[in-house]
């Protein structure tokens, strides 16, 4: 419990059976319920996970490849039905520093947001430890989303440590979440839609001296693009509704 909250973890993972184990006993004492969903790996990921037996961990596994958004939808609908207040996002490859999830969980816990995303650049020193090449692609894709969303005060749309409410949650799985790394700016895009709170918290970027990355430009450029080019448009329609009729036809969030 964090401050009479319950709280879950959702670890996706594919292929991380020698990060897994070392990723759920990182998690924090105070999280309820560790959700790790193996999005079908062949190394045996599951297997391990399931030895560590920390207490509310659960083991989900996809039967096919599905996507790492796929894999946190699958997360956040378990923790959703489990009554977790509030449902956290940890890699399953350890590049998340378990020390700043309770500062996520702590700003939407205490009513100042509905949905909380790490915000690497805002860390000292990001420059020196950031990938030249991720840190120039995040720099890119984070203004194109926040031009996309409208979230202005938003950066590193790429970073994926987040904390959501019930109601964040309600308007993520209200339709199929973008299946696999185009995923950040989606969820982004579609609580924007609905008018919810969102803030950066600064994050330390953990990157260790073996990091590849998993992403393929050539796969992800197109959809994602299309992604932000709709969501973009979708913005300047409810703008001039807005102009047109007066107010804005949004679904709102739910009571929590």
């Amino acid at each position: 419990m964090f401050s009479g909250h319950r709280i879950a973890v959702v670890v996706p993972a594919f292929n991380e059976a020698e990060k897994i184990a070392r990723t759920v006993r990182s998690i924090p004492g105070f999280v309820d319920h560790a959700i790790v969903v193996d999005d079908a790996s062949t190394d045996g990921t599951a297997r391990i996970a399931r030895r560590s037996q920390r207490r509310g961990l659960e083991v989900l596994v996809h039967e096919r490849n599905r996507g790492v958004g796929a894999a946190i939808a699958t997360g956040y609908a378990r923790a959703r039905a489990l009554g977790a207040d509030v449902a956290a996002v940890m890699a399953g490859d350890s590049q998340m520093d378990p020390a700043d999830l309770s500062a996520l969980v702590g700003a939407v816990v205490s009513g100042r947001a509905d949905y909380a995303k790490g915000n690497r650049f805002a860390w000292p020193g990001v420059c020196r430890v950031m990938p030249p090449t991720r840190l120039v692609g995040n720099f890119v894709l984070s203004h194109l989303t926040r031009l996309a969303s409208g979230y202005t005060h938003l950066f590193d749309s790429q970073c994926g440590y987040t904390a959501a409410n019930r109601r964040a949650l309600d308007a993520i799985l209200a339709g199929p979440v973008f299946p696999r790394y185009g995923y950040p700016n989606d969820l982004l895009v579609r609580l924007a839609a609905v008018g919810a709170r969102a803030v950066d918290v600064p994050v330390r970027p953990v990157y260790g001296p073996a990091w590849r990355s998993g992403i393929r430009v050539s796969r992800v450029l197109g959809p994602l693009g299309l992604l932000l080019v709709r969501a973009f448009c979708a913005r300047l329609g409810r703008a001039f509704a807005r102009r047109l009729w007066g107010s804005e036809p949004l679904v709102e969030l739910p009571p929590s």
